[in-house]
């Protein structure tokens, strides 16, 4: 079906963008296993399309997803990844203005449809006929590349501690530095937004200032923070090879888990994933590589401000290494650079 009134037309001109929202490829296992996605009819514009809307107010493109999906399918869902931005025109003063959505890779919790402002019906669907059904080409590019993803793939989410108070006021062992009053705000903002992936584990570098950083999410979560000490500066800094084979082995295990660590490791043990991920070439159908992707926050090399996240994307490998299992591959890096700031 074909949109009898198009909203959404591609960017034809520099026009600054003005609006922002996310989305997300809702989907669930279907019937034979294949997966199945949600496309969702808006009788506003006689198209159909993927769940979508604005940000509000200091809301973050990663909480206006899960929002929206819930607000217009009423299924609960848990991110995995950010999967790509798009920006189109759409009607405004002076003839258009430039509209920029975020999309996420969402699988579907409990819930039900139900008729509401924006949306009147709801088609769970194979990706084919989901294709086929949608209005627009932006959102066929979005579902071809959730389409590309690896089967079984497996996310990280790689914190920095959040802000501490200055090493030189701090008379104590620099391993005990708590957080500061900025910092306990950066925690608060990222127990907001760590929960919309689903996390099971929390690791965190041997410092006070990292494992108060994630505190509250295992407290969520009823257990206890990991003590990784090859994530420490120091740890990192003796044997790099081991910290990314234990980060692998981390990602490797059942379910999504959260890690905390420092400035002295992260950017340096991003760029080896990305590195190591170049040298296994995509098969055919699968996603690129590797690709720092840009979500929430631009994130064209590998940086690490205090409070922000690396959402790591790993694909299973065929092949196994010494019998320890299937090797991970980095697929995606999405850089969130805070939490607390406004979309």
């Amino acid at each position: 079906m074909t949109a009898a009134h198009e909203p959404e037309q591609p960017m034809t001109t520099s026009r600054p963008v003005t609006i922002r929202a996310a989305g997300a490829v809702l989907w669930r296992p279907g019937t034979d296993g294949a997966p199945e996605v949600a496309v969702v009819h808006r009788p506003r514009y006689d198209d159909w399309s993927l769940p979508k809307g604005k940000l509000d107010p200091g809301e973050t493109a990663a909480h206006a997803a899960a929002r929206e999906v819930l607000e217009e399918t009423g299924f609960g869902c848990v991110l995995s990844g950010f999967l790509r931005r798009v920006s189109y025109e759409v009607p405004g003063a002076g003839g258009g203005t430039g509209k920029q959505v975020d999309y996420f890779i969402a699988r579907a919790g409990d819930g039900h449809f139900e008729v509401n402002d924006e949306v009147d019906e709801l088609v769970w669907t194979a990706l084919p006929k989901a294709r086929e059904l949608l209005s627009y080409p932006q959102d066929r590019h979005v579902l071809d590349e959730f389409t590309a993803l690896p089967d079984d793939p497996v996310t990280l989410l790689l914190v920095r501690h959040a802000k501490a108070g200055k090493r030189s006021d701090f008379d104590g062992d620099d391993t005990l530095r708590p957080l500061s009053g900025a910092g306990r705000r950066q925690r608060d903002a990222l127990h907001s937004w760590l929960p919309l992936f689903g996390p099971e584990r929390v690791y965190s570098a041997p410092r006070v200032r990292c494992a108060q950083t994630v505190q509250p999410l295992a407290a969520d979560l009823g257990i206890e923070v990991a003590p990784e000490p090859l994530l420490s500066e120091e740890g990192y800094l003796e044997d790099p090879a081991a910290a990314v084979h234990r980060l692998l082995r981390i990602a490797a295990g059942a379910g999504t888990a959260v890690v905390c660590s420092q400035g002295g490791v992260i950017p340096d043990l991003v760029g080896r994933l990305v590195e190591s991920a170049a040298l296994h070439p995509a098969e055919p159908g699968e996603a690129p590589s590797a690709e720092l992707a840009v979500g929430e926050a631009v994130s064209g090399d590998v940086v690490s401000a205090k409070g922000s996240v690396w959402t790591l994307r790993f694909s299973r490998d065929v092949h196994t290494g010494n019998g320890s299992g299937p090797l991970l591959r980095l697929v995606s890096a999405d850089y969130l650079a805070d939490a607390s700031a406004a979309g």
